[in-house]
């Protein structure tokens, strides 16, 4: 009996040895059998336990379970390491230097419209506000029934809207404002709110130096206790002077939307004392309110919109709003 468990420990102590040196996965499969196989020691013990005594039986078979699960385990732990090392050797194979210099400097760069959006994002998210998205194709609930739009609202007329063929006649478009997001927020988040919603909308218009039927804006929704005009106005000033400098200053004016009242539109005035119009604003409509399951009764909010492509023109002095959009490397590397 203490002959086999010499030859145990001995097969541990050799097989540490062996699976150490092992030097790939095909060299390890083989030492695997010749450790645990029918021919190994672990085999060999276990054929003779019949000949010892049911007491010195018992020892010596649950050390050759140990040893079998030492050995397991050794071959296991050699395993993970060559398979990480051949992995590794395979990446560095497939590796491709995606990266293009010119003269030590990096070629390309972010769009204007992606710096403008990402600035955006950037000084309303250290105002304390939140980024939410929403889908690109819209139900016409959500674009138009939840915002106060009424049925016979010119902005559902095709001419304007891009209608998908999907379900019923006209229950499908492609999104032409980004306020959708807002009834979404709405409904699946408690108040407060304080959200901006960037992204791409879609309009029937013909390209010009003004408009395209592909563009992006970004809305904000504010939705809490207690707001007033005056919480949306000193908003709009704060963002007047951080996002266009401290020598400019906005002010409301009245106006009409479906979705606010009341509403207004918002104007910077430039260093040089003209003004100009620069998004729609006001304060959520009860019903838009309660079309996100909210209680007007207990919460109030307002809301704003700009036309991120048009602050990117302001911002840098561009005239036409085609050029964001023609891919001139030209004009692109200016930004």
């Amino acid at each position: 009996m203490e002959d086999l468990a010499a030859q145990l420990d001995a097969a541990v102590a050799d097989a540490a040895v062996a699976v150490a040196a092992a030097a790939d996965l095909d060299a390890l499969a083989v030492l695997d059998t010749d450790l645990l196989g029918k021919k190994s020691v672990v085999t060999t013990v276990r054929s003779h336990l019949g000949g010892i005594d049911p007491e010195g039986r018992k020892v010596v078979g649950r050390r050759v379970n140990e040893v079998r699960t030492e050995i397991e385990v050794l071959v296991a732990a050699r395993r993970a390491e060559l398979a990480a090392e051949a992995r590794a050797v395979v990446l560095e194979a497939e590796r491709l230097d995606l990266t293009e210099f010119d003269r030590g400097r990096r070629l390309g760069h972010r769009h204007v419209v992606t710096q403008t959006w990402e600035r955006l994002e950037d000084l309303f998210v250290g105002m304390g506000y939140t980024v939410a998205e929403g889908p690109e194709i819209e139900d016409e609930w959500h674009n138009f029934g939840a915002l106060n739009f009424p049925l016979d609202h010119p902005a559902r007329d095709m001419y304007d809207t891009l209608y998908v063929d999907h379900g019923e006649p006209q229950s499908t478009l492609l999104r032409t404002h980004t306020s959708p997001v807002q009834v979404r927020v709405m409904e699946t988040q408690e108040p407060p709110i304080y959200s901006i919603m960037p992204g791409r909308v879609f309009r029937s218009d013909t390209a010009d130096a003004t408009h395209m039927p592909v563009f992006h804006q970004i809305e904000g929704l504010v939705v809490d206790r207690g707001i007033t005009f005056g919480d949306l106005a000193g908003t709009l000033e704060a963002f007047t002077r951080a996002y266009f400098g401290s020598d400019f200053t906005s002010r409301l004016r009245p106006s009409y939307f479906p979705f606010t009242e009341p509403s207004a539109e918002f104007d910077i005035q430039r260093p040089d004392g003209s003004w100009l119009e620069l998004a729609g604003c006001g304060m959520v409509h009860p019903n838009v309110l309660r079309a996100g399951g909210l209680d007007p009764e207990e919460w109030s909010g307002f809301a704003f919109g700009f036309g991120l492509d048009r602050l990117a023109l302001m911002r840098h002095g561009i005239d036409d709003l085609r050029e964001l959009f023609r891919n001139d490397h030209r004009f692109l590397e200016q930004f």
